[in-house]
């Protein structure tokens, strides 16, 4: 075996294994102190680009689940004034039931009533202007999907968080058929000589049905009188006019081709054309055409963007005459237009672009709820309610009840938003979280059994290669026992 001192191979390869156990051990303390078994990218690429892209994951996991609960929180505040103002709502139309008691009340209750009931429309209001949530009024119709109409008989009813924003001059609207409602018109006047023969009349609707004969002796006036009053206590929407001539017109109260009634008369073309027999009255239509140039479905009088378009949700009413030809360009003459006014809330309940959901406050105030009701006294909004007379009692009753339909409405939108897209959510995003940090945990987390084995092993070796080192450096030395 040779023998030299200039080189020490032993020594070399000795201390070339102590540093590749000592960076063993430093690795193992670090994973150790800092519970991470990837700290660095050089500690594993791939597994450093996997766990970091989920951790912006959890991250944006957690902070959409924070986002949820603040929209929960923002739900509840409108729903809770909501139903402050459907209180106030039940309490006018109270108010209203009692007016309409005529022969009980006198100037002085009716007045009181009246003042009533504008103290709660001023609470309506103020509760609509001053509900916010932060620094948002919520609403005051400044929160959803808004709109304005221009054209005689054009009114802009709703539009939903779908609906897309117009341009300036707003969604062209044409109208190819108009709504009508279920009409029953008599070709044979009810006479004098038909009364006292003891004319049969049988109108039905809705499941009620009235069954009237005429009394002998009876006027026109006095016959027509007592048949208003049973289709009144009987419940028929159904509205009565009669000519002077004895002609009988009668005329559904809702429009479209839903609502209908039949009718039967003992003679020949008092109500039905043929004596004895019960006939459906000539059927209403809906409303046909469309908004913007897209497929809008009518219902009655109203016409609603189809799905899938710019225009979705978005519904109109009409009640005017102007008629458009299907084949002509979107430029000839229209219904109207309808601008648009996209400001509905946006809540962002994911963790990545687009995970977002919508939802439209509409507002509450007097001026906007109860609009487009059919009334004799003229009322075109909740404002304009008043309960001196008796007629503008009952009409007020309409009013009221469109309105709690509306706002109840609006609560059941948006419960059924809070409930079925927040909450629903929000507990998918929760587990969502732990299925990611579990994963992310597999990649990123030190086996503190495993780490510390491997620990303790890097330990023996380093300092057993520090003992080895030691050795290799005296070997060199066995060459002075040549030269004594």
């Amino acid at each position: 075996m040779p023998m030299r001192i200039n080189n020490n191979p032993a020594a070399i390869n000795t201390r070339r294994n102590l540093a590749i156990n000592q960076e063993r051990l430093i690795k193992s303390l670090e994973k150790l102190s800092s519970g991470s078994k990837i700290n660095r990218a050089s500690d594993g690429a791939a597994a450093l680009i996997i766990s970091e892209q989920m951790r912006a994951q959890i991250a944006g996991v957690k902070q959409a689940i924070d986002n949820s609960e603040t929209a929960v929180g923002m739900v509840q505040t409108a729903e809770g004034a909501l139903s402050e103002i459907s209180g106030l709502l039940i309490k006018i139309r109270q108010l209203s039931v009692h007016a309409a008691n005529e022969g009980a009340n006198d100037e002085v209750m009716l007045q009181a009533d009246q003042f009533e009931i504008d103290n709660a429309l001023e609470t309506i209001d103020r509760m609509t202007f001053n509900t916010q949530f932060g620094l948002k009024k919520i609403l005051d119709g400044s929160q959803g999907a808004n709109g304005v109409a221009n054209g005689q008989g054009l009114e802009f009813v709703t539009a939903s968080p779908k609906t897309q924003s117009s341009a300036v001059e707003g969604y062209n609207v044409r109208v190819q058929q108009l709504g009508s409602r279920a009409m029953a018109e008599s070709s044979t006047s009810l006479t004098q000589e038909l009364i006292d023969e003891g004319e049969e009349l049988t109108i039905a609707e809705g499941g009620r049905t009235v069954s009237f004969t005429t009394k002998p002796g009876d006027t026109v006036a006095q016959t027509i009188g007592r048949l208003k009053s049973e289709i009144e206590q009987i419940g028929l929407d159904i509205t009565l006019e009669a000519s002077e001539d004895g002609d009988l017109t009668l005329t559904h109260n809702k429009f479209g081709s839903e609502f209908g009634f039949s009718v039967a008369s003992s003679t020949d073309g008092v109500l039905s054309s043929e004596g004895g027999r019960l006939e459906i009255a000539t059927p209403g239509q809906d409303i046909v055409g469309t908004i913007g140039g897209e497929v809008a479905f009518g219902r009655g009088q109203l016409l609603t963007g189809g799905e899938g378009t710019p225009v979705e949700g978005l519904q109109v009413r009409y009640q005017g005459t102007v008629l458009t030809d299907a084949d002509a360009s979107d430029s000839t003459e229209s219904a109207g237009r309808v601008a648009v006014f996209q400001n509905s809330l946006v809540f962002q309940v994911g963790g990545n672009v687009g995970q977002t959901v919508a939802v439209s406050l509409k507002s509450t105030n007097t001026r906007t709820m109860g609009r487009g009701v059919i009334n004799e006294s003229g009322f075109l909004s909740l404002r304009d309610v008043d309960v001196l007379t008796p007629q503008k009692a009952q009409d007020t009753q309409r009013l009221v009840d469109q309105a709690v339909n509306e706002v109840t409405r609006t609560r059941a939108e948006l419960g059924a938003f809070q409930k079925n897209t927040l909450e629903s959510n929000l507990n998918q995003l929760r587990i969502t979280a732990e299925n990611l940090i579990s994963a992310e945990s597999t990649i990123r987390d030190v086996d503190f059994a495993a780490e510390i084995a491997e620990f303790t092993r890097n330990s023996i070796l380093v300092e057993s290669s520090t003992a080895m080192l030691a050795q290799a450096v005296k070997l060199p030395r066995s060459v002075l026992t040549l030269l004594q």
